[in-house]
């Protein structure tokens, strides 16, 4: 199941939905307020968040637009006692993927939260490349294994896609250093790209396949060094 995060600083709130939630199957971590939620989201991978909108330190409006900032698809059910309107418009537009106001029923929380995490985990729009359990999205820098998503940096993706467009054939050293080349070129991808290693340097392409390869570990497939030509993406 998912790994949670709950920010509620209602203790008696929290610890119930901690049991109905850990009971679904899911782990949990919580947060009673903003500032300690933004430090576990950027220290640990969550697959969905729950989040009040009354938190103390910082509050969850700020906490939202945090999560929208730095982890941009990571989903977010909110929760609040804030049932206007405007209060709902507030929080959809600033990058809630679902709203329920308190007091709510526990079977309709379970049902939106599983719709919340079901539509996160399907690919973006443009098709998508499969091998075995692997799937990676054609447009855009997301890719699932045994329907999981995978966290990958822009440039992991460009070689994960160019193995499984391939995969039986060589990708060879000069193709995957042109994508790169061509993804460092957009405007999107400029701050990532001076973050990692240089794309022409001579150990590069190796430090990628050695994450790929964590990555992909236990699934049946494996990322073999043709000698002198390139790299092949295969079954094992």
């Amino acid at each position: 199941m998912a790994h949670l995060l709950l920010v509620e600083d209602d203790e008696l709130l929290r610890d119930g939905l901690s049991g109905q939630l850990t009971h679904l199957g899911h782990s949990l971590t919580v947060a009673n307020n903003g500032a300690i939620a933004q430090h576990l989201l950027d220290n640990t991978r969550f697959d969905g968040v729950l989040l009040d909108l009354g938190l103390p330190l910082i509050d969850g409006m700020e906490v939202l637009r945090f999560i929208r900032l730095r982890h941009s698809a990571l989903p977010v059910l909110v929760l609040t006692a804030r049932d206007g309107i405007d209060d709902r418009v507030a929080g959809l537009n600033a990058g809630a993927d679902d709203y329920l106001t308190k007091p709510f029923d526990a079977a309709e929380l379970q049902a939106r939260l599983t719709a919340m995490l079901r539509r996160s985990r399907l690919p973006a729009f443009g098709g998508t490349r499969e091998l075995g359990p692997l799937r990676v999205d054609a447009g855009s820098p997301r890719a699932w294994l045994n329907d999981l998503e995978i966290e990958l940096t822009q440039r992991e993706w460009a070689l994960l896609s160019l193995l499984v467009s391939n995969s039986g054939g060589v990708v060879s050293r000069d193709d995957v250093l042109s994508r790169w080349q061509s993804d460092d070129d957009s405007h999107d991808n400029k701050a990532e790209a001076k973050a990692e290693p240089k794309a022409d340097s001579s150990n590069a392409l190796e430090v990628y396949i050695h994450r790929l390869r964590k990555k992909l570990e236990g699934s049946g497939l494996s990322i073999r060094n043709v000698r002198g030509l390139g790299y092949m993406l295969e079954k094992s």
